[in-house]
């Protein structure tokens, strides 16, 4: 089973998760399921998102995509994100 691991810090936890609850069904056309989103105990900005990947190739395409550079930059991430390709073991 894989799984995609998704960190980054934000600059707004609130509009950055109004961001990413709207972008939902481009996730789950990806083949991604969202298993858990977590905040840093000591810094509420840093969000870790663990999600059940269907289907790698759209799971690679969508992390590269245009519209997640776009969702990116709207949410306020700063940074670039630290994206992992995780397989079980």
């Amino acid at each position: 089973m894989l799984y995609l691991l998704v960190r980054h810090r934000v600059a707004d936890f609130d509009k950055w998760y109004s961001v990413f609850k709207s972008h939902a069904e481009a996730q789950r056309e990806a083949g991604l399921k969202d298993l858990q989103l977590l905040r840093d105990a000591a810094d509420p900005n840093i969000i870790v998102c663990l999600f059940k990947v269907d289907d790698v190739q759209k799971a690679r395409a969508f992390t590269g995509s245009r519209e997640a550079g776009d969702a990116q930059r709207e949410s306020g991430i700063i940074g670039e994100p630290e994206i992992l390709l995780l397989d079980e073991i």
